[in-house]
């Protein structure tokens, strides 16, 4: 049985990787961006299997493009949310972090607002969303971005928490990367770093097994619980 999902932020990087790793495990894939010839360039990849329709997802009628993405792919399974936007802002420009809210909080409530409620009505669906470790504390040198990827953590676990309140059959799956080889990868001293194919693949696994969280690549693990633990007055001096 063919399954239906959508990637919002298609154009590069993860969620292009994964639209890929989706096409090729009977997945009919909507993909999504802002840059309408770099989907049309993936639509070229394998034939039949991708719907593109390019919109920015911070635009007012944002949910009604994929509704109607959504009656091309005759339905839908998955939902997965890889856009999104940060820099370094030690000057703490306002235009920079405004950007970084438009689109990873306010443009992220209301699509994963309307995904659970899409979800609900038919009674099961997958919403996967790429967050951050980065969201597990906050950041001198770039401080709307962590924020804004605490928020995302927090949003996905309130509808978690919603879901088997309602014991509804919908899963909500919070993919933390660290370091990956594409264009959000900013600043000095970068390590382990793994490719957006490789990060795809560990993805797919993760939704595959239905998760709650993954982190990615997995010995990210490690570094989280680390990051967690550390007292506040040892992570100030950092």
């Amino acid at each position: 049985m063919i399954k239906k999902a959508i990637v919002i932020g298609a154009t590069s990087g993860i969620g292009r990787e994964l639209a890929l790793v989706l096409s090729k495990n009977n997945y009919k894939v909507g993909i999504t961006g802002r840059r309408s010839a770099l989907l049309k360039a993936l639509e070229q990849k394998s034939p039949g299997s991708f719907i593109s329709m390019a919109f920015d997802c911070t635009e007012e009628h944002a949910t009604i493009h994929l509704e109607q993405l959504i009656e091309k792919l005759e339905g839908l399974d998955l939902l997965i949310f890889s856009s999104g936007t940060g820099d370094l802002n030690e000057a703490l420009v306002y235009d920079i972090e405004k950007m970084t809210n438009t689109l990873n909080v306010v443009a992220f409530s209301k699509i994963m607002g309307w995904a659970f409620k899409l979800f609900q009505k038919q009674g099961n669906g997958h919403v996967v969303a790429i967050t951050s470790i980065g969201g597990l504390r906050g950041s001198a040198i770039a401080p709307a971005y962590n924020a804004s990827k605490a928020y995302q953590i927090n949003y996905l676990e309130g509808l978690r928490q919603k879901a088997k309140k309602l014991k509804m059959d919908i899963t909500l799956t919070d993919v933390r990367p660290g370091f990956v080889n594409t264009a959000m990868a900013k600043g000095d001293g970068q390590f382990w770093v793994a490719s957006p194919k490789k990060a795809a693949n560990q993805i797919f696994l993760a939704i595959s097994r239905k998760k709650d969280r993954v982190y990615i690549t997995k010995r990210w693990q490690l570094i989280a619980i680390i990051v967690k633990i550390l007292p506040n007055w040892l992570y100030k001096r950092m």
